[in-house]
Formats: structure tokens, sequence, C-alpha cells
């Protein structure tokens, strides 16, 4: 006897969970979206409320979904929410809010989503899309037991106000420990720490955004390989005012302190200085805690996959990866790809399991 397969379990509701269902259903998957927030927008209404993209409104949609309003705009975090909250509801799939996925099962091909609200949902497939907020990357820093001042991850700051008057060192050498560190300037005295220089690139050239030439030249899509071999250096984006910032001393930039000690740290020429607060921008990795009975992760908590596609469980893919595929892979305009593109294997094992017999 043949039976229609369950649902494919899309764990996580923001624009990667957004993206995966949309894909599940145009294969013609019924997609069951669990979002352990409020609202289906993942992280981006805890994000600093500052944080604005860096991509245009018109490079940083949905297809068939454009932001409202002008599209050369860089929409803020606020509208970010708004619109996934907006695509969310245009989807019309079951997405269940307040559900956040604790464990996943096998069941033979089938998986076991349990969930924190007492569920065990069986799936056909599952797409592990939960992003990376919740596992923010905090680096050992020597001697952190007995500092003294506050030690903090970009995931945990919210505005300047606290920082007042107060000396701050912001750790990163990426898009958001330039963004933060500019936003502190005004009201602090900032210094950016970072292994290695920073490597500007302008926002717009030639008159246009650097994301249109991004599009045109299909930089956006190159695989990750490639990037590295173009790109050796992370590239922060100039909207501006950063360099400026860097050259003129409002920001002071500074190789990486070697150590903390006490209510200081201790500079790598072996110079010691009060300082404050410290803000980690050291980026995340993925939160998928849930796969760790599974055996579907390494030792560091990292996904077996190629390209998305678990390579120890068929029928389990990820999205919003970093580089999982291309530049672009966990953003809003590079998401979709990724999505279509791990969807067909999962409509293909999900088949095998409807052409199969049911097993008691």
């Amino acid at each position: 006897m043949n039976t229609p397969p369950e649902p494919v379990i899309v764990i996580g509701g923001g624009q990667s969970g957004l993206a995966a269902a949309c894909a599940a259903r145009d294969v013609g998957l019924t997609p069951v979206v669990l979002e352990a927030g409020s609202r289906p927008a993942g992280s981006w209404p805890h994000y600093y409320e500052s944080l604005t993209l860096f991509s245009p409104a018109e490079y940083s949609s949905f297809p068939d979904f454009p932001f409202d309003g002008d599209p050369d705009r860089y929409p803020t975090r606020d509208e970010v929410a708004g619109y996934l909250t907006r695509y969310a509801d245009k989807l019309d799939v079951d997405i269940r809010t307040g559900t956040r996925a604790v464990d996943v099962e096998q069941d033979g091909q089938r998986f076991v989503v349990h969930t924190s609200t007492g569920d065990a949902i069986a799936a056909s497939g599952v797409v592990a899309a939960s992003g990376s907020f919740s596992r923010p990357h905090r680096p050992e820093l020597p001697g952190s037991d007995g500092f003294t001042g506050d030690v903090l991850h970009v995931a945990d700051y919210r505005r300047p106000d606290p920082y007042r008057g107060r000396r701050v060192v912001v750790v990163g050498g990426g898009n958001s420990a330039i963004q933060v560190a500019h936003e502190l300037a005004h009201t602090a005295s900032v210094t950016l720490a970072s292994r290695t220089p920073l490597h500007f690139t302008d926002q717009r050239k030639l008159g246009r955004d650097l994301h249109y030439w991004l599009k045109v030249t299909r930089l956006d899509m190159l695989p990750p390989a490639w990037l590295e071999r173009l790109f050796p250096h992370r590239l922060v984006i100039d909207t501006g005012g950063y360099r400026h910032a860097i050259e003129s001393g409002m920001i002071d930039r500074r190789p990486m302190f070697s150590s903390l000690y006490g209510d200081s740290v201790v500079w790598s020429d072996g110079t010691r200085e009060q300082v404050d607060a410290i803000i980690l921008a050291t980026g995340y990795l993925p939160s998928l805690g849930y796969l760790d009975g599974l055996g579907a992760l390494d030792e560091r908590g990292m996904p077996h996959h190629i390209a998305g596609i678990s390579t120890t469980h068929p029928g389990l893919v990820y999205l919003g990866l970093e580089f999982q595929r291309s530049f672009s892979s966990n953003t809003l305009r590079g998401v979709h790809r990724d999505a279509a593109y791990v969807m067909d294997p999962l409509a293909a094992h999900a088949s095998q399991i409807s052409a199969g017999p049911i097993v008691t």
C-alpha cells in the first residue's frame, strides 16, 4: 500500500525558511515551517537598531516580491522584518510561530521532528534553515576571566546610548564591526581592533551600487572557491564615511590586542590601556543543535554537506549557510536560488517514500 509523503519540515521562519517554503510548494511538496520567534521574520527584529542593509532595496528582495518604495534606498532592520512578515502572509503555508525544533531523529527514510511545544511531527524531509544568530562566535580572549569591564557580542548590542562617554573596543574586520564602531564613535572613544588590515570597497562605482555590478558580472553567483581566488581578503563596504572615519582618527584602528588584564587591554606592543567595554563583531556559526543526535554534524557543530545537501542523511538539506553555493547564499537576494537547488533532491526523496510500502 502506498501513502502520500508527510510534509517537509522547514526549521526556521526567517528569510531562508520562507524561501524554502516557497520552493517546496513550487515542486509539489507540503511545507510546515517551525519558527521559534513570535513572527516569521527570523533574527531581523533582534539585530542592533541602526542596522541597514548594504545592498539597496532593488537587490535585496525575493523574486516577484519587491520592497515597497524607492528601489535605490537601503532598507532598515525594521523594514526587512516587516517585509518578511508580509511575504509570509503572501505564501499562505503552514507557519507555526513560537515553536522551536529541539531534536530531529530518523525513522527509516522519514524523520521525526520534536518541538518545544511537545509535538513530534513526522516528515518526509527536513530543511535546516535556522540561521546563526542564536550561536554567535565568541573567540577565546586570554585574560577574559579576570577582566572587569563588559564583554558582549554584537548580537547583544542594540544602541549606542549605554556607551556614551565610555572607552570601547570593537573587535572585528567586517561590515558589522565598522558599522557599530562608526555609530559608537559619535558618543564614545572607540578603537576597532582586527587581526588583519581593513580592505574597503566603495558602495557605489561609476554611479551604480556595488550590487548592480555583482549582478551584471555574475560575481554574485560564483562558487566559494572562485571567490577566494578573486578576493583573498574580506571586503568592507564603504558607504561614504567609514574609510574617512578611520583615516581621520574618528575611529582608532589597531591590530588585535594580545590579552586582557584587570580593567585593561594589553596591546600588541605591550602597552596597557583601561577600557570599559569590548564588543565582539566576530560573526556567527550555524545554529543546528537540534541535529546533534542525528549524526549530521561534525565535532564543531558544522554540517556535513555539499552545496547544502546533506552527505550523511538523504532527505536533509540546509539553507542560509554562509557561502553555501555562492557569495549571496545567505542573503535576501540569493537564498531563493539555493532553495530551488536543494529542493530537487528533497522532492526526489519524498517521491521514494511515497512509492514505498508502509512499514509497521
